[in-house]
């Protein structure tokens, strides 16, 4: 299967995905922040630039995308294949991947716990408050 759109266009389409500040991770950053935690943001300095740092807590809060991070849950509906151009995307997924993988490891190498929020969870919402208050720990 071809893709339906131009090269340029795809090439525009992919450029507007962003980063940061997604809803999945505005949703958990809120969250946090009414459960009165208080964090910084893509500290530079750790691996992976992590969505939420708790600095004096050593540990962190990735939200990951499920498509992009291809999240393995059997529930979960999001983190499709893509169905084209697999030569480009199945080795691009796959090292996303890896390097999540990297980037925990060299956090607990560092001293840092990292917890993973995937997107799906997030739209869900069932048992995340109390998930990020065991992690967490009391405020």
């Amino acid at each position: 299967m071809t893709d339906t759109v131009t090269p340029e266009r795809r090439s525009q389409i992919m450029a507007n995905i962003r980063s940061k500040g997604m809803k999945p991770e505005m949703m958990v950053r809120r969250l946090a922040h009414s459960m009165g935690y208080r964090y910084r943001l893509h500290r530079k300095d750790l691996p992976g630039k992590p969505d939420l740092v708790f600095p004096a807590r050593r540990k962190v809060i990735f939200v990951h995308g499920c498509f992009w991070h291809q999240h393995g849950g059997p529930a979960c509906k999001i983190a499709r294949r893509p169905k084209s151009n697999l030569d480009y995307w199945l080795p691009k997924l796959q090292r996303n991947a890896e390097r999540d993988a990297e980037h925990q490891a060299r956090l607990n190498e560092m001293g840092w716990q990292a917890l993973v929020i995937w997107e799906c969870e997030v739209k869900t919402a069932v048992g995340l408050p109390e998930r990020i208050e065991d992690y967490l720990g009391r405020r």
